[in-house]
């Protein structure tokens, strides 16, 4: 007996549906709502959600539990759709002392395991997938590590390559010792990038995606104590903003495509003037068209909204917003863009803003909400 998968009943039953409303013409020309997989990322014991989410309505609704993957601080989507990998912030996996890297078929609308490898320290907190699906990157926050693995099928290699960065700043309770953050791919894949909010630097690599190897290209180096945390590239090829965590500071950076090089053109403070309690900068996103980009910054539990000129990625700031919560982790716009969702850590749950496609303004009012014990990450698949 062919084994129907939980989509698939539900399309057929939902096909069934639409045939006896048509045929009792109790069903005019009304528009199928269409539906979207959200998986969701949890530090806790839950691991990886699943939800699906509605844009008519702006509601996400309980599936299950994807994976049973312990403390997911990211996930990454391979490049075809077809692969979802994960990672774990742990201090121990398999008897050693890294945290966990896994990735997972995606089939039916439903996660797979298909493998689960130690990474090169402890505290594996983002993963990133190169363009051409080949290779994977993985930062250890805790262990100031980085490695890379191959893929083959969505399966992953063992660590093809590990460096533990040396470097720390001059914060002495947050700079003790480097903390390697995120993990990025230049526009063209033929570069790789990771945040170090220890040593205040982005580490600049030449990758392979081929063998999964990367050779040393050189360092962009951020202003004193400021940690850089993110680095997200903008539409046009040239742009990149490295959101600083300590500062809450956007550097704002020319990409340089024959060496792979940063460089600095602008540093955007997101603070209000007034405001002198702790605070850190988190995440970015972009629009797809490249007119407008967003921060996240925690503690003061903000969005700030920026226009972007297409050519130049020069941004003009517009307003700070609601993040509908205390410590946004992680926030993304969904398919149509006419929605941000907000995965707030510390209030346990993801609240949904109203987004206008034209004006890029967000609004202030949270048109809905779900509570989700420590979400630290969003993906629409």
């Amino acid at each position: 007996m062919k084994h129907i998968t939980r989509r698939e009943f539900l399309g057929s039953a939902s096909a069934a549906t639409l045939a006896v409303l048509t045929a009792r013409g109790l069903l005019r020309a009304a528009a199928p709502t269409r539906r979207e997989r959200v998986f969701v990322g949890a530090s806790a014991p839950g691991g990886i959600l699943d939800y699906d989410w509605d844009p008519e309505t702006a509601t996400l609704t309980l599936a299950g539990v994807a994976a049973k993957v312990p403390k997911v601080d990211w996930l990454a989507l391979s490049p075809g759709h077809e692969f979802v990998y994960s990672a774990s912030e742990l201090d121990s996996f398999e008897g050693k002392p890294t945290g966990e890297v896994a990735s997972f078929r995606l089939a039916g609308g439903e996660l797979h395991s298909l493998s689960a490898r130690n990474s090169a320290g402890t505290g594996t907190c983002h993963v990133a997938v190169d363009a051409t699906g080949h290779m994977l990157l993985a930062a250890d926050y805790s262990g100031g590590s980085a490695a890379s693995f191959r893929i083959e099928d969505g399966r992953l290699s063992e660590a093809v390559w590990t460096e533990h960065h040396t470097e720390h700043g001059p914060n002495p309770e947050r700079q003790q010792t480097a903390h390697a953050h995120f993990a990025s791919f230049s526009p063209d894949n033929r570069f790789a990038y990771i945040n170090d909010l220890g040593g205040d630097r982005i580490h600049i690599y030449r990758a392979d995606p081929a063998t999964a190897r990367m050779k040393p290209a050189g360092t962009y180096r951020g202003a004193p104590g400021s940690g850089p945390r993110t680095l997200h590239f903008h539409p046009n090829g040239r742009t990149a903003y490295c959101m600083n965590e300590m500062a809450s500071t956007v550097d704002v950076l020319d990409w340089r495509k024959a060496d792979g090089s940063l460089t600095l053109v602008d540093r955007i403070e997101l603070l209000p003037a007034d405001y002198h309690g702790p605070t850190r900068g988190c995440d970015t996103v972009i629009s797809r068209d490249g007119r407008f980009v967003y921060f996240a910054n925690r503690d003061d539990n903000f969005l700030y909204a920026f226009r972007a000129d297409v050519k130049t990625g020069k941004l003009t700031p517009m307003r700070r917003s609601n993040c509908g919560g205390k410590t946004p982790r992680n926030f993304t716009l969904d398919p149509t863009e006419r929605w941000m969702l907000v995965a707030n850590q510390d209030s346990n749950g993801i609240s949904v803003f109203a987004r206008d496609p034209v004006t890029g303004a967000l609004a202030d009012e949270v048109k809905s909400s779900v509570k989700v014990e420590a979400p630290m990450r969003i993906l629409f698949v």
